[in-house]
């Protein structure tokens, strides 16, 4: 064994955090300078690159570096690095930039996190960027809906000059640089260090899993979660590092660590592998236990995988020996009911029963309020996941009613917030698009993007009524199906979301044309109404059909909300 820890990725940790000194020389020049606030995810792209975690990366891309990853998986100097770190800016800031300009980035609050000198500025290929680091342009996978629908159509690529660390006012006691971590190894005498990454809570498997880990490669272990932004429906963070706080008792003092990581994943598969394992290098650490479905996004539209179980594990072989990286491969184990132990699903004998639970499971027993197996997690982790993920009965939701002006949207959207009253289970909150119109978004028009930012607007209100345990009834039009997933990954992580479309023919809605709406619209004296001259997306994937064609109402509003008791709530 090495005494030694292993060099970063291209040799050295890249750091840009000044001194004073040079703070105060720039204090003036930052107020003057343009600006971007950093969203969410370049936040945590930022402070890797700030903090060595990105090495040798040391600012986001220019077009060279851009291309040669996303079509070689090295960066222009030929450097192994498969993932594009890239500022993607509006079109208003884009128009005013010109290169060797610098720019002010700033957080959500206004603090400048750092100055970027302007290298280079173009418009992506982005289909072509998700067929190299995703091999799917499927808007069912999250990293591809972000880059093709979230992502603005202008990247800026630049040197970085650091300013300030992102602030962080949870854990910190558990968040560490590059440098931090490689001292406090030194300072322990370890040198010979595991990483394991994870995005979930971990479970009795994955103890057992790292402890044979260690003892195999008389090793050390850093558990080194992502906690930036993951998978959409992820379990949060917090509980999450609560779970990760009573797993650290499960190891000897000095066999395990716990440090957190700022990153936001792209759930991009084997290429999300490579680049895991060169993060954590240049943490210090020379092995990589790579997991089976390493960073998988999950199912496609068609209800298959988009990425081969052991695709991650095979990319990361290839490479192990250019990383100077030892792969650890992530095997399944089961419990063996017989042997009151756990082994791998190919070693269980013929004659044994192999018990497993899937994160499906676990979530659906959770749902149901079912009893979590003693054999598969401790006591302390399944009270964390069951405060944060409380059995539906008792958990908030959003019911999203959507479809044409005239459907019945409204009426039923009345009925089912009565009967919900009738029922006083749970705060009901009515969010009408009438009366959001009138109350929250008053100032909007109706151009395409009005109407996205009112449906949005809404989805916000629904979420922090879910989130604190009430029920949000959301009656808009909604005729964009961004939006309406855009509201769905917002909502569901936070309680529970039922779309309801109401199917309604458009005739049927014409003929009920109490507003004389659609005959303005028909002579065009209303411009882009929905369903005559703007278009009705209909929902792909709506847990509630119906049509209010010929039904009763009252009748209706029973279905529905049968339908949704059914499903638990």
């Amino acid at each position: 064994m090495s005494n030694t820890i292993i060099k970063p990725h291209g040799g050295k940790l890249c750091s840009h955090i000044p001194d004073k000194e040079y703070l105060s020389e720039i204090k003036t020049d930052i107020l003057q300078l343009k600006s971007w606030t950093l969203t969410d995810r370049q936040l945590c792209d930022i402070e890797l690159i700030l903090n060595g975690g990105f090495s040798p990366v040391d600012g986001f891309m220019n077009q060279d570096d851009y291309n040669s990853v996303c079509e070689k998986t090295r960066l222009d100097n030929n450097l192994l690095w498969p993932i594009p770190i890239t500022l993607d800016i509006n079109n208003t800031l884009a128009d005013k930039l010109e290169t060797n300009e610098k720019i002010t980035l700033k957080d959500k609050e206004g603090f400048a996190i750092a100055l970027l000198t302007v290298n280079d500025i173009w418009n992506p290929d982005k289909e072509k960027e998700a067929h190299h680091i995703y091999e799917t342009e499927d808007t069912y996978h999250p990293g591809v809906n972000i880059l093709l629908n979230e992502t603005h159509s202008t990247y800026v690529g630049g040197s970085i000059e650091g300013i300030h660390n992102p602030k962080h006012y949870d854990y910190p006691e558990f968040r560490h640089t590059p440098l931090q971590l490689r001292e406090f190894f030194n300072k322990l005498g370890w040198s010979n260090i595991i990483a394991f990454q994870t995005r979930n809570p971990m479970h009795r498997a994955h103890v057992e899993l790292t402890k044979r880990a260690l003892n195999e490669n008389n090793a050390k272990l850093l558990i080194h979660p992502a906690v930036g932004l993951t998978k959409p429906g992820d379990v949060n963070h917090y509980t999450r590092v609560r779970c990760y706080e009573n797993i650290m008792n499960k190891y000897n003092k000095d066999m395990a660590a716990l440090s957190l990581l700022p990153l936001a994943m792209r759930m991009a598969g084997p290429r999300e592998a490579l680049w895991h394992s060169i993060i954590r290098k240049n943490y210090g650490c020379n092995y990589f236990i790579v997991g089976r479905d390493h960073a998988s996004p999950g199912l496609n539209r068609d209800k298959k995988p988009f990425y081969g179980p052991y695709d991650a594990q095979k990319i990361l072989n290839e490479h192990s020996k250019e990383l100077e990286m030892n792969i650890v491969p992530f095997k399944q184990l089961v419990y063996v009911k017989e042997k009151r132990s756990f082994m791998g699903i190919d070693e269980v004998p013929n004659d044994c029963t192999a018990l497993s639970v899937s994160g499906t499971e676990l979530r659906n027993m959770l749902d149901e309020g079912k009893e979590i197996p003693e054999w598969f997690s401790y006591p302390e982790v399944i009270e964390e996941l069951q405060k944060q993920r409380p059995a539906l009965s008792k958990r908030g939701f959003t019911i999203f009613f959507t479809g044409l002006s005239g459907s019945g949207k409204s009426t039923l959207a009345n009925g089912v917030l009565v009967k919900l009253l009738e029922e006083g289970r749970r705060p009901v909150t009515l969010l009408d698009g009438d009366i959001v119109r009138t109350h929250l978004s008053s100032e909007l028009g109706f151009s395409k993007e009005h109407r996205s930012l009112n449906v949005r607007r809404i989805g916000f209100v629904a979420s922090e009524i879910t989130k604190n345990g009430g029920i949000a009834i959301c009656a808009p039009i909604a005729p964009y199906q961004l939006d309406r997933q855009f509201n769905r990954g917002m909502i569901d992580p936070l309680g529970g979301y039922i779309e309801v479309f109401v199917n309604t023919p458009l005739e049927v809605c014409e003929q009920r044309d109490v507003k004389g709406l659609y005959a303005k619209a028909r002579k065009g004296l209303l411009k882009q109404f929905t369903g005559i001259d703007d278009p009705y997306e209909k929902p792909e994937n709506a847990e509630i059909v119906i049509d209010s064609s010929d039904e009763n109402p009252e009748v209706l509003v029973d279905q529905i909300l049968n339908q949704i008791h059914k499903m638990g709530y």
